[in-house]
């Protein structure tokens, strides 16, 4: 049996960048991954919070979240689908994120600097795209016509394959199934391939859907 790997891990050092960037001692190295998953969730909860109100998205737009971290500095640099979902004065709304996420992390002797970088191509990132999926299927709009929406969106992204994975109970049957749907070409077991991924969790009336998404960008 082919066992299923998380493509982002198997490609770590090739194609692929770590989204933290820090170092610690053995001992340390369980508190800094937890302060990591706190900035991620405290940025993420302060952005559904405060994001505007926009027809036909209703997740937070973040790509991805990379830290880096120093002796007396985080460095955190949020890639984002759509800036102007959040606040309006920007660099308010930095400002007071900066403060939300200080108060979070705790930091005596650290300075937190909040950088946000605007992604050309939302549509073309696993997140965004499973969010988009997600606010779908919440609106009761059958799998099958939310999987070629979104494989729409993704094609007029230039990138080179999609494979989409939708599993529970789908429209609400009464057993659960794994449905699927995969456009060009999604070499898994190429290494030089770039391939980005994402897991989601859908919560729906009927239950929990878990949602995959692979996304083949380009080749090395």
């Amino acid at each position: 049996m082919g066992q299923k790997i998380n493509p982002l891990g198997f490609r770590l050092g090739t194609t692929q960048n770590h989204h933290s960037f820090w170092f610690a001692q053995p001992k340390n190295f369980s508190v800094g991954l937890q302060e990591d998953e706190k900035i991620r969730n405290c940025i993420k909860n302060y952005v559904q919070k405060n994001k505007r109100i926009s027809p036909g998205f209703e997740g937070i737009g973040i790509a991805r979240i990379e830290i880096q971290k120093r002796i007396d500095l985080i460095q955190v640099i949020i890639y984002i689908g759509f800036p102007n979902l959040l606040i309006e004065g920007q660099t308010r709304g930095i400002e007071e994120l900066q403060m939300n996420v200080q108060k979070e992390v705790r930091s005596v002797n650290r300075r937190l600097n909040i950088a946000i970088t605007r992604i050309e191509k939302p549509y073309g990132h696993p997140n965004i795209l499973a969010e988009y999926m997600a606010s779908q299927l919440r609106n009761r709009v059958s799998f099958r016509k939310a999987m070629k929406r979104a494989i729409e969106l993704t094609e007029q992204t230039d990138t080179k394959g999609i494979q989409i994975q939708i599993a529970g109970r789908i429209d609400g049957k009464e057993i659960a199934r794994v449905e699927w749907i995969r456009e060009g070409r999604v070499p898994l077991q190429t290494i030089r391939a770039k391939i980005d991924y994402c897991s989601y969790t859908i919560r729906t009336i009927h239950g929990v859907l878990g949602l995959k998404i692979w996304i083949f960008v380009d080749e090395e």
